[in-house]
């Protein structure tokens, strides 16, 4: 199990050093108020203590992600370890560290108004319905898929339709009140109990000396599908995610002080990217090969695979809470996805949150459309959900790129994976099923077209921008901190 120890060590490795190396470039100012301060309203913008926002961060932008994904990606053999540890130290946890300050930078903004600001108001927009879009269907699956996990758990004692409506209230609950009143509060036990079973599974698979197979640039997937560019959409969460993007300014509002940015943003983009190592890992080597792998996806799909490996590992008791934690994870990034759908729309159209009534008049539309949508079957919208989801990560990277330009710094740090991505992500859509079905050469070719096109529009706009000295941040220097 070399390329597996060998893999999680270098995602270490990479935060104590690249991430050391980003927020050198970012330029952290330690005196500098944030926005919990700032805009402080009791509601939205709370300071909280590094750990916690640290553990709530991980939540936020875990979900089911570091586990299914990383699982549905083993298919494909160890190719998926290098994708995982490249991708999560050069373009994940920077999406994420960047995505995090810049917001901190300008109130708490979300990545709409950034897009706005940084790459043209027309984006603004675009952004905005790729956001909310996002929202609503992480918000919406991840009611449905722990209730039902939950429903097998209780041998259906409990009707499915009112473990979804519980579910749908906490969702509103947590939606409504104060950031410290739910999420707060009780995130960080949610977040150790990840951390702890996931750490546990690991350490089992140490232990035991599973057969975890050593690196190779194979494609092992029993239906053939093609690495490029389909592992990029299979992996997302424990590489490079744009969700995330939706879930950071959540944290930049309560983040205490600039200094704690690389623990709480790039730290636990690695934290994800050591869970999703442990999870592919023990896909590819506890079910007989990657033929027993994808039977085991096919019955029962990738909580089948949670659940066979959580017993395996950590016997009865500690799988069990290991499952529990797989139900706790959708749950706990589904309310934060209604949570920031609702910051983005009160943006996006100026309202402001401190009041309830207004939270209200956002939020109950958001919970009525996501009623609808359980409704209905998410196997295609899924698909484009993946696609969008890396689009966004893409846009979230070039604003990045965008800002380090215009402050005259190492703008290649977030542009290169955008870029890399931005021709994955054209490629993609030109060739899939659900986009223009086109032959995947002529998709290559697209791609690269495509990417080159929308690079020299983006160099056009930074130096315009830059010439324009358009301001990277708000400006707080009327404000002063109360003793």
């Amino acid at each position: 199990m070399i390329t597996f120890l060998v893999g999680i060590a270098l995602l270490i490795v990479g935060y104590f050093t690249y991430g050391k190396f980003v927020e050198k470039v970012f330029g952290v100012k330690e005196e500098r108020a944030t926005p919990a301060y700032v805009n402080s309203d009791g509601v939205d913008y709370v300071p909280m203590s590094t750990p916690k926002n640290s553990l709530i961060q991980l939540l936020n932008i875990a979900g089911t992600g570091p586990i299914f994904g990383p699982i549905m990606g083993a298919l494909y053999g160890p190719v998926a370890f290098i994708w995982i540890v490249i991708g999560c130290i050069f373009a994940g946890a920077v999406h994420d560290y960047l995505t995090g300050m810049i917001s901190i930078r300008n109130r708490g903004a979300h990545l709409p108004e950034l897009a706005s600001k940084f790459l043209g108001k027309a984006m603004k927009h675009v952004v905005n319905a790729f956001a909310v879009l996002l929202l609503l269907l992480v918000g919406t699956v991840f009611v449905s898929t722990p209730a039902s996990l939950l429903h097998v758990l209780m041998d259906g004692k409990i009707a499915l339709g009112i473990i979804i409506a519980a579910i749908f209230l906490y969702y509103i609950l947590a939606t409504l009140l104060p950031v410290d009143k739910i999420i707060g509060r009780f995130y960080p036990y949610f977040g150790a109990l990840l951390v702890v079973s996931a750490l546990g599974v690991g350490i089992a698979l140490v232990v035991t000396g599973a057969p975890i197979p050593e690196l190779s640039l194979s494609n092992f997937h029993p239906d053939n599908a093609p690495i490029f560019p389909l592992i990029f959409f299979t992996i997302t969460c424990g590489a490079l995610s744009g969700f995330h993007a939706t879930q950071t300014p959540i944290i930049s509002r309560t983040t205490q002080k600039e200094k704690q940015g690389r623990k709480i943003f790039y730290g636990m983009m690695i934290a994800e990217g050591i869970i999703a190592m442990i999870w592919a890992a023990a896909a590819m080597s506890l079910f007989n090969g990657y033929n027993g792998l994808n039977e085991v996806l096919a019955a029962g799909g990738p909580g089948a695979v949670v659940s066979e490996v959580s017993t395996a590992m950590l016997g009865a008791i500690g799988g069990t809470l290991a499952i529990l934690g797989v139900v706790i994870l959708p749950i706990t990034s589904g309310d934060t996805a209604f949570r920031s759908a609702r910051m983005i729309i009160a943006e996006y159209i100026n309202i402001a949150q401190k009041k309830l009534s207004s939270r209200l008049w956002i939020a109950v539309p958001l919970f009525a459309v996501s009623v609808v949508l359980t409704q209905i079957d998410f196997n295609i919208l899924w698909r484009y959900f993946s696609w969008a989801n890396q689009a966004t990560a893409v846009i979230a990277l070039f604003v990045g790129a965008m800002y380090l330009y215009i402050a005259k710094k190492n703008y290649f740090i977030p542009l290169i994976p955008g870029a890399f991505m931005l021709v994955m992500v054209i490629t993609y859509i030109l060739n899939a099923q659900i986009g223009f079905r086109m032959s995947m050469n002529a998709s290559w070719i697209g791609g690269f077209i495509g990417t080159a096109i929308l690079m020299v529009l983006f160099f056009i706009a930074a130096k315009k921008n830059r010439e324009n000295n358009i301001a990277l941040e708000e400006d707080i220097s009327d404000w002063k901190q109360s003793a």
